[in-house]
């Protein structure tokens, strides 16, 4: 039976979630929440060696994956993943390092938790958008997945294992943006069985170097604890995730990520207590939208909405993510980027009509990259919303 003390630690958590009249503060530097004891995660090469075999980059000495990067279909493996992120480096990693350093570099932004639902594995935006920040959550449909042994790879079929590896990596590197469908092939199983390997790869060609990880869920308060990779929940939210630790190779600094396998629409998460007194506890997080299918212009989203609009800080998104007129000129500072027309292709019918009018009104700074949904066919935009109280 629930203490009171505990019963209305709950009511308060619950009430902070979907409350629009609280308004969450930067957190200075030096009040910033420690990461809690049990987010500590165990040192190992492990995930760091598979993260660089997988990568196409070279081991560091004594890998286990020594062996395998002699044979042809690694060598091939590295050379047509080092043209990719040379493609890559074109425009859109220099564009996203850009912007960060001109729009994203003020203390304020730097210091909070980034939250990224919606997110797929797409650890490679968040950490150049916000390369200071200590800590990232990330939040989307697909399992976390386990880490593959080099015995594992070994076994199989090499060439045509590593040649999916790379397709799983074109659409974010080509496009900016993982597709929803191409998860849906290729992370349930039949490529990978979770999104912690490519999590993994985009933090080592990212730079960084991973220096542990653990399988973790949420408890029923929603506190994060370890399990064991073969968990079975006794219901469907399980809310299982990873934790990976890793230091950045350009200034030593240590960061660490959280991915949470979640089903976001109101039916599910009316349900989970556990991930919603998780989120509760987000507040005065930088968040960022990214390709998101619009899912937050759906009613059957509106809760996680609200959460973002009442819990957030700073908020970074395309038109994907929150609706526009969620962000009234009265609680938020609003800088648009880009240019806004319409949404491409099947989401045209996504129209905001008061963005459009906010270009034409205000006066929006240039992108100096394509990120999103028709990316390099239409022109790209971004929002950055502030709070102001």
């Amino acid at each position: 039976m629930l203490s009171c003390r505990l019963l209305a630690g709950f009511i308060l958590s619950f009430a902070a979630l979907f409350s629009g009249c609280s308004a969450p503060r930067p957190v200075a530097a030096e009040g910033l929440p420690k990461l809690p004891e049990e987010t500590s995660v165990p040192r190992s090469r492990e995930a760091n060696d598979a993260a660089r075999f997988l990568a196409g980059l070279p081991g560091t000495a004594g890998s286990p994956y020594a062996a395998l990067e002699e044979t042809d279909a690694w060598k091939e493996h590295r050379r047509q993943l080092d043209a990719m992120w040379l493609e890559a480096e074109g425009e859109l990693l220099p564009g996203l390092r850009k912007f960060q350093t001109e729009e994203l570099n003020q203390p304020a932004v730097r210091t909070p938790t980034v939250f990224y639902p919606f997110s797929g594995p797409d650890a490679l935006t968040a950490t150049l958008y916000f390369p200071h920040n200590p800590l990232y959550v990330m939040v989307a449909l697909e399992p976390a997945g386990t880490l593959p042994t080099p015995r594992q790879i070994a076994k199989k079929e090499l060439p045509g294992y590593l040649s999916s590896i790379r397709d799983t990596m074109a659409s974010e590197l080509g496009r900016s943006f993982f597709i929803t469908r191409q998860m849906d092939h290729q992370f349930r199983g039949q490529v990978t069985d979770g999104l912690l390997t490519p999590i993994l790869q985009l933090l080592a060609r990212g730079g960084h170097t991973v220096l542990g990880f653990r399988y973790v869920r949420l408890d029923e308060s929603g506190q994060v604890i370890d399990r064991v990779a073969g968990y079975k929940a006794p219901t469907r939210y399980g809310n299982k995730g990873v934790e990976i630790e890793f230091q950045s190779d350009a200034d030593a600094s240590v960061h660490h990520l959280f991915y949470f396998s979640v089903n976001l629409s109101n039916d599910r998460l009316r349900e989970n207590t556990p991930f919603q007194q998780y989120l509760s506890r987000l507040t005065g997080t930088v968040s960022m939208l990214k390709a998101t299918s619009y899912m937050t212009h759906q009613g059957g989203f509106s809760m996680i909405r609200d959460a973002l609009v009442s819990n957030s800080y700073a908020v970074l998104q395309d038109d994907s993510g929150v609706p526009f007129k969620k962000f009234g000129q009265d609680r938020w500072k609003l800088q648009l980027y880009g240019d806004y027309n319409r949404p491409y292709g099947s989401f045209k019918w996504m129209e905001q009509d008061d963005l459009r009018e906010a270009y034409k009104t205000t006066n929006p700074k240039a992108l100096p990259m394509h990120v999103g949904y028709g990316y390099r066919r239409i022109t790209s935009n971004l929002l950055l919303a502030t709070r102001l109280n």
